[in-house]
């Protein structure tokens, strides 16, 4: 059976795994009080985590396919009582209440969310009477991701919520109108230029590229289109007045701080420097580990902020810093590459699929480790607001190995099945 499982993929799973363990070693590292077998460690802790992960690829290997696509109601179902009920029993981390504490080990359900979603979505979307151009089937196929995106944003967790957008790539890529995603991009587009410019610049600006665009559709197709040029002025003016509503009713504090650092917003930020020693101090320190790593890196275990503990997090969301500084650019680069190749071969992977269902899952698991890496890397280095969100298999952490081992494991036994759909 093992023979059709696609060691491209495991090789690469475990080489990110491999490397994500030495840096996490290296964040805690002490030549006096470092005891890989001292339980208080991250570094043992995350073996831990990596032993058991092999226990449940064995057991995700060994259930048949079919397994998982009629459980899809289950597993979500169990997905949502879970996010549901954190809200209520759950641990509160740096904010957030999203934690299960049992024993000395805590669980977050957002994690294993991901998975029961992609599993009903693809589910869904190959029924063969499921036709996403009609809007009663893309209704309910947004309501398998915005009920998980409700839930964890009352945690708050935004960086767990952003990564349901992922499910757009899918979402293209099985027939749904590039329309839709033009209006969600056009709405990030002026929810963003509406801090930053303000509410009379963003829509007189908007305004004026409208009335470019219907000039440039008369040119080529002959006529003007007044219904579509409306309904995006009308998009627009509705979102520019509520950007102010959004941004100071329903963003928490440190989310706004987090948005105006990175809009450079001057009405915002009063203090530059208490601002440099608290909100921008982790995206700061983490631009300084990276770039004193140069070319080759200082070697491993031989990181000076590393070891001096100068970037918060590090080993969980900033653990790009230890690679960036102990590895420096070749490591990176390396890794990067690591990741574009997974991403590819899963998409090529999910192509080659009979089963529409398998394909359609793949694209989400390619997607989810995509927009997981990216916005990670774009949080650390400095172009993207901290939203917290870990990198697979790099970022310490039971729940985010399991989950992310999860993901991909599934799909690898899906690919196995050489049965026709």
């Amino acid at each position: 059976m093992l023979k059709h499982l696609d060691w491209i993929c495991v090789l690469l799973y475990f080489s990110l795994v491999g490397i994500g363990w030495m840096c996490i070693y290296a964040t805690g590292y002490n030549p006096e009080t470092t005891h890989l077998l001292d339980f208080s460690q991250h570094a043992t802790k995350q073996l831990f985590f990596i032993s058991t992960s092999l226990i449940f690829i064995l057991f995700i290997l060994a259930i048949e396919p079919r397994f998982y696509e009629n459980s899809a109601e289950v597993f979500y179902f169990i997905a949502m009582l879970l996010l549901a009920g954190v809200l209520i029993f759950g641990k509160t981390i740096n904010g957030a209440k999203a934690w299960y504490a049992i024993g000395p080990i805590t669980l977050q359900p957002a994690e294993f969310a991901k998975t029961a979603t992609a599993i009903l979505f693809a589910k869904h979307l190959s029924y063969l009477q499921t036709d996403i151009r009609h809007f009663k089937d893309l209704l309910y196929t947004l309501l398998i991701i915005l009920i998980p995106c409700a839930l964890i944003i009352l945690q708050p967790d935004p960086g767990s919520t952003l990564v349901y957008g992922s499910f757009i790539f899918a979402l293209t890529r099985e027939g749904m109108s590039t329309s839709f995603v033009f209006l969600l991009l056009l709405f990030l587009g002026v929810f963003l230029s509406t801090l930053k410019f303000g509410i009379g610049n963003t829509i007189t600006s908007f305004i004026f590229l409208t009335l470019v665009f219907g000039y440039w559709v008369k040119k080529r197709k002959g006529h003007i289109p007044y219904k579509n040029m409306i309904l995006l002025v009308i998009i627009c003016v509705i979102t520019a007045f509520s950007a102010n509503f959004v941004f100071y009713k329903v963003f928490k504090q440190h989310h706004r701080d987090r948005f105006s650092l990175w809009l450079r917003l001057e009405n915002e930020i009063t203090d530059s420097q208490t601002l440099r020693q608290t909100v921008a101090y982790n995206t700061l320190q983490a631009e300084s580990a990276i770039s004193s790593g140069g070319l080759s890196g200082k070697g491993f275990l031989e990181g000076t902020l590393t070891k001096g503990n100068f970037v918060p997090e590090q080993h969980t969301d900033y653990i790009f810093t230890t690679l960036g500084e102990e590895w420096g650019f070749y490591g990176t680069s390396l890794v990067t590459l690591l990741f574009a190749i997974l991403c590819l071969r899963i998409w090529y992977l999910a192509e080659i699929q009979k089963s529409k269902f398998y394909r359609i899952y793949g694209y989400c698991v390619a997607s989810i480790f995509f927009v997981h890496f990216f916005v990670n890397i774009s949080m650390v280095i400095g172009i993207m607001p901290t939203v917290g969100i870990p990198l697979p298999f790099f970022s310490y952490g039971g729940s985010g190995l399991w989950g992310f081992t999860m993901l991909l494991f599934i799909f690898l036994r899906l690919a196995m099945n050489k049965e026709k759909h």
